[in-house]
């Protein structure tokens, strides 16, 4: 009869967290189903100052890469990596358009160059810095001089993620950006899941 109590106590046990499990797998997936994205940090506080999303490897999806020629000889002198914030890329699918609020992030590397079975090759070396730029169709922050043409704008030196370097879009961002005023001030063609 005891034998019988504790498989009969077992067995309540078992089923009970095979419950819990089951419970939580549908909760994740409902949510996962109605669009939740992990969230990272908000790259600009109210002010208009923008900083690097500190978590932006894990959360944000990988929209890609750049190589930059080496100014003579083989290889690349710089690789950029560039990050989309969650959900960016499939509202750009659908329209066409980069949603208020988008964020991407590029982060530059030095290279290193060596020759491999495949041929030359650079690699990504030593990070250089970050490029954040932030979807504002709304004007959120007028007079604040890194706010133009509908984006934020800010480089930030490598280890110094919380404080740029650049002083308005005018002076620092304004003359790479404009072979690319047609596609939203962003060199979409470079971006294969931008594609529809």
């Amino acid at each position: 009869m005891k034998i019988n109590r504790y498989v009969y106590v077992a067995s309540l046990a078992v089923a009970a967290i095979a419950l819990s499990s089951a419970l939580i797998f549908v909760t994740s997936s409902r949510s996962l189903a109605a669009g939740a994205a992990p969230r990272s940090t908000p790259p600009v506080d109210a002010k208009g100052n923008l900083h690097v999303p500190s978590n932006y490897r894990q959360v944000y999806d990988y929209l890609g890469s750049w190589a930059i020629a080496a100014d003579s000889g083989a290889g690349s002198k710089q690789i950029h990596e560039v990050y989309a914030s969650p959900g960016t890329i499939e509202a750009y699918r659908k329209n066409g358009k980069f949603p208020n609020g988008a964020t991407l992030v590029k982060a530059v590397y030095a290279t290193q160059t060596s020759p491999m079975t495949t041929g030359t090759v650079s690699r990504v070396g030593k990070l250089q810095g970050w490029f954040v730029m932030v979807r504002d169709d709304k004007n959120d922050h007028p007079g604040n001089p890194l706010w133009a043409k509908g984006w934020g704008w800010s480089w930030f030196d490598a280890g110094k993620p919380e404080k740029t370097t650049s002083t308005s879009f005018q002076a620092n961002c304004q003359a790479c950006h404009t072979p690319a005023s047609d596609t939203d001030w962003v060199y979409t063609q470079g971006y294969a899941p931008l594609q529809r």
